[in-house]
């Protein structure tokens, strides 16, 4: 699990305008009356159009990327405001064909914008084709993440891959720039070894760099949120895996399988936690924004179970509210994630509750529990409003117990949002990801069965 960190006024960059992070209490509340009040699909619409922007007005101007981190009430890390955000933007792709298609940018903006970020990634240093985690936008190079961590990212180089295939599914047959758009997406996706970072082992690692070579010696192994990493790793037409990869890496030759309860609802995989917890709710989150869960199975697991469990498991929490924190139940706030926090930044979860709820966990959830999520999101704007409601949709986290509400944002919560709403009304960025040739080849490839 890693911890992340971004902002800024806008200015007229790569040909797009990107305003200013600031807004009024009276925009705020114009936005949040408006959508407490209307339909449930207006409310989903207003929801996803106001994170969106985070991606569209709040992007780093020289990339067009998404920051790491957006604080309306300002207070950075030092020379942190043009940090980009790789996994980040890579959620904010697949809300930009979202926005396209519902037509809050029109498919020549996005596809405008879309080319000037191919050829800026196509520039940035690349690691055996992986990205890093964090880039300084404006100078194009890498900022570390620790100190060993300043080379590839294998996992949030696999977010990135995910929209960089959306796109290229959806502009392939579009128009003369729509087609060159998805071959630069095309042509990315292809330059990335993903043999290579399993160093001659049977298991995937999560770095490497020149300098440090596997230094970090992270394994990447089930369950978390990397399960999309091994499905690319073995779709990838020009550097796969061998199915042993992921048979003896991810899936622990079957020791990812749990027969474990929490709640008396079953958890069904071995997460990456002590033993009867279960992680934060962004698991069943980052990997599924195109990789379609629902149905999906290998001969280990059962992920549409997995991640309906989870959720079902954080709404069960939020009811019995064992440590009787103001603010929660499953018509309430539920949903425990990792987030900004009281103290800083943690990973929230039934067995590490702060009072700290954070918007992205229920609503990117709502292709699995969409009664619940939607009265989470309706509960919030009648009960909280512009106290968790700005400029770009719903604040990252906020305790009702300590009264705690940050005026601040980070991408890789905001991007969910809008790609999972989607995923549950209309299933765009899962029909596009699942259609890709080289993903039905890799699942099947790994013995999935999906309809």
């Amino acid at each position: 699990m890693k911890i992340f960190n971004l902002v800024g006024c806008g200015i007229l960059a790569c040909g797009f305008l990107l305003s200013c992070n600031t807004s009024t209490k009276k925009e705020q509340q114009q936005s949040s009356t408006v959508a407490s009040k209307d339909s449930d699909e207006a409310l989903l619409d207003q929801i996803q159009k106001q994170t969106f922007r985070y991606f569209w007005e709040g992007a780093e101007p020289t990339s067009g990327l998404a920051r790491e981190r957006i604080h309306i009430d300002g207070n950075y890390p030092e020379n942190d405001q043009q940090v980009i955000t790789i996994g980040g933007s890579g959620f904010g792709i697949m809300g930009m064909v979202v926005a396209m298609e519902r037509g809050y940018i029109s498919k020549d903006q996005g596809a405008q914008r879309l080319d000037s970020i191919m050829n800026y990634l196509a520039e940035i240093p690349r690691f055996k084709g992986a990205w890093s985690h964090w880039y300084h936008g404006d100078s194009k190079k890498v900022k570390a993440f620790s100190e060993k961590d300043n080379g590839g990212d294998i996992v949030e180089t696999a977010f990135l891959t995910q929209a960089l295939i959306v796109v290229r599914e959806y502009f392939k047959n579009g128009d003369e720039l729509q087609k060159t758009v998805a071959q630069k997406a095309d042509d990315l996706w292809k330059g990335i070894d993903w043999k290579h970072y399993t160093n001659g082992k049977n298991v995937l690692y999560w770095h490497w760099s020149p300098s440090h070579q596997f230094g970090m010696n992270h394994a990447i192994q089930g369950y978390d949120e990397c399960l999309i990493t091994y499905v690319l790793a073995a779709s990838s037409p020009t550097h796969p895996i061998d199915t042993a990869v992921y048979r003896e890496g991810w899936a622990r030759s079957g020791k990812i399988v749990s027969d474990l309860q929490k709640l008396h609802i079953p958890i069904g995989i071995k997460h990456n936690a002590k033993e009867a917890e279960v992680g934060p709710l962004f698991w069943a989150h980052y990997s599924f924004t195109g990789l379609n869960p629902i149905g999906l199975s290998d001969s280990y697991v059962n992920y549409e179970e997995v991640v309906k469990n989870h959720t079902q498991i954080n709404i069960a929490y939020a009811e019995a509210n064992p440590k009787q924190f103001k603010g929660y139940g499953k018509d309430k706030g539920w949903g425990l994630t990792a987030s900004y926090s009281i103290a800083g930044y943690d990973a929230h979860h039934p067995d590490n509750d702060k009072s700290v709820i954070s918007p992205t966990a229920a609503l990117s959830s709502m292709p699995y529990a969409p009664k619940e999520s939607i009265a989470f999101a309706r509960y919030l704007l009648d009960s909280l409003d512009t106290k968790v409601w700005g400029k770009y949709g719903f604040y990252d986290a906020y305790s009702e117990t300590e009264n705690w509400y940050p005026q601040r944002y980070l991408a890789i919560d905001q991007g969910p949002i809008v790609v999972m709403i989607e995923n549950y009304r209309s299933g765009l960025i899962w029909e596009l990801f699942m259609s890709a040739p080289e993903i039905q080849a890799g699942l099947k490839k790994l013995g999935f069965n999906h309809p």
